[in-house]
């Protein structure tokens, strides 16, 4: 582990793994509180690194001071839950020990019941002969190459501290400052924080810049087709919105977040037919096998079914809008707005009344690191 300043969640991140794991190896890069402290009690191996606003710098350091066969990484946010600590315990008993690395899912968001709804995918173990690295001064990835890749269902939940957008773009400031520009995945990375801070036109250039580097990640591309989307719609670019998302096609079939966010350009301007057909795509979209960016679950569950619902109503084709408003409702039993169109669309039915149909609570993808 590398932190700094985190003593309000580090015992909790321990706490769920002390009993899994054969040596603790946590790198402080500059802490003020309590955190050497805390570290301190679950292992003698709390190390000092100077911080050179390089993240990946600092964990290929704590990597280097790892002694055992099998390398994993946690940041202090991080924490494995019963179900996935049982988990990973029958993992480390049956492992043959001839994977290279080793991937978990990475939940990212939760429910009010604390249900995953949002996650990916990562190279949570590897194999210490391996080698591998970690690139990148920000939004740092361990680049694994070649070698016997084992998938598993196990997941580490990821609780998010605080907002580090600043601390991320003074990074990349130094990082442009340093090297005269940003590419690959670095300038991919770099647009995502111009986008999360509403700098739209800015996010834009760097993206289409990034679309003309020669190489680049699947799921890295696909992201960036729907984020630049997102860019032209705030500029109000419908048309090159529409354009975008599409262009996702070229990496990968049609994604439920990319389904839904074509069928909401057609709902825009109210060509409900169109946005039907989309909005039913999300619903059978199915991810390929082996797919490592964020996957967010509400696209392929009750998102479709809350807009079908209210297209359904708009082409006045009441029985199927309250169908999908009850499929909406077995995902989100008792949510308010749901309660009500169900209401007024069976009263609807019965006396031939209009309706006016909410659309939904709010359907935005949660934030990533």
């Amino acid at each position: 582990m590398i932190v700094k300043d985190e003593a309000k969640v580090l015992s909790r991140c321990l706490d769920s793994v002390r009993d899994l794991v054969d040596e603790i190896i946590i790198v402080d890069t500059g802490s003020s509180d309590r955190t050497k402290e805390i570290a301190a009690g679950y292992t003698d191996r709390v190390l000092d690194w100077e911080w050179t606003d390089d993240f990946a710098a600092a964990r290929n350091y704590s990597f280097e001071q790892a002694t055992r066969d099998y390398i994993m990484w946690l940041d202090a946010d991080d924490v494995l839950y019963e179900k996935d600590r049982a988990k990973f315990a029958e993992l480390k008993q049956s492992l043959s020990w001839e994977p290279d690395a080793i991937i978990f899912n990475y939940d990212l968001a939760f429910d009010p019941n604390g249900n995953a709804i949002a996650s990916s995918r990562r190279y949570r173990l590897v194999k210490r002969s391996q080698g591998y690295r970690w690139f990148n001064p920000v939004h740092e990835y361990l680049n694994v190459k070649g070698g016997k890749v084992l998938d598993t269902d196990i997941a580490v939940s990821h609780h998010r501290e605080g907002d580090h957008s600043a601390r991320n773009m003074a990074i990349f400031q130094k990082w442009i400052e340093k090297s005269g520009k940003l590419e690959g995945r670095t300038l991919f990375f770099y647009a995502n924080e111009l986008l999360d801070q509403k700098r739209y036109p800015e996010a834009a250039a760097c993206y289409e810049t990034y679309f003309g580097e020669p190489i680049g990640y699947r799921e890295d591309r696909i992201a960036a087709c729907a984020k630049l989307a997102e860019c032209y719609h705030h500029l109000g670019q419908k048309d090159k919105q529409l354009d975008m998302l599409l262009k996702s096609f070229q990496y990968d079939v049609p994604h439920a977040d990319i389904s839904c966010a074509i069928a909401g350009c057609f709902e825009a301007k109210e060509e409900w037919g169109l946005a039907v057909y989309w909005y039913n795509r999300a619903l059978e979209s199915r991810l390929p096998e082996g797919y490592m960016g964020v996957v967010n679950a509400a696209y392929q569950t009750w998102v479709p079914h809350v807009q079908l619902c209210f297209c359904y109503a708009r082409l006045g084709l009441l029985q199927q809008a309250l169908e999908h408003n009850n499929h909406a409702l077995s995902y989100l039993p008792g949510e308010a707005n749901l309660l009500e169109n169900k209401k007024r669309l069976e009263q609807a039915l019965g006396f031939t009344a209009s309706t006016n149909l909410s659309e939904g609570t709010n359907t935005e993808t949660p934030d990533k690191e």
